[in-house]
């Protein structure tokens, strides 16, 4: 195991600041990509769920500033993260809120991660900092997973699409209401 390095005005260890700065990174991305979607919404006329995309990439924005402030209160240095690789069209909605529960799973798994990284080297105030994180991405999976099953359930002929795109901006509710007594930032 590396050793973990403190020094006397951080509490943070290097490693945790790299991990947390990758998070920045990862939620940085997240922004960004759900930006990309809701101008893509935009343009081909979902406009609830472009209000939808351009809210939660908002809200992801929100999660980067959190873990921002949290390295920087805790001594050590968060570092914008360089965006790139942006996916910026889409085939179809269907797509896009498919694009939206694959990517939201893969920041659970960085999340956890992260926690459990904490976990093992006993860093028990950024384990405390990440449980709500941790509420937060199961709000997300909910959310996303509830859009994608829309698609099954309405289906996308004749008026099915223009149903999916209003019933998008019912879920937010849904998905609060279903994850305990955490609110989304």
């Amino acid at each position: 195991m590396e050793k973990q390095i403190v020094t006397p005005n951080r509490s943070l260890t290097t490693e945790t600041e790299k991990l947390l700065n990758a998070q920045i990174g990862l939620e940085g991305l997240s922004s960004s990509y759900y930006l990309a979607m809701a101008s893509w919404c935009d343009k081909s006329g979902y406009a609830t769920s472009a209000e939808f995309l351009y809210r939660h990439s908002e809200e992801e924005r929100q999660h980067m500033l959190r873990l921002f402030r949290y390295v920087n209160d805790a001594g050590g240095h968060a570092i914008h993260p360089d965006i790139t690789g942006v996916k910026y069209d889409f085939k179809s909605l269907r797509e896009v809120f498919e694009d939206i529960l694959h990517h939201e799973i893969e920041v659970t798994k960085s999340i956890n991660n992260l926690v459990d990284h904490c976990f093992s080297i006993k860093d028990f105030t950024t384990f405390h900092f990440l449980q709500w994180f941790v509420t937060e991405q199961r709000e997300e999976e909910t959310l996303a997973r509830r859009a994608v099953e829309l698609f099954d359930l309405i289906g996308e002929d004749g008026v099915g699409l223009w149903t999916i795109d209003n019933e998008i901006g019912k879920l937010e509710s849904f998905a609060a209401g279903n994850a305990g007594d955490t609110p989304a930032v």
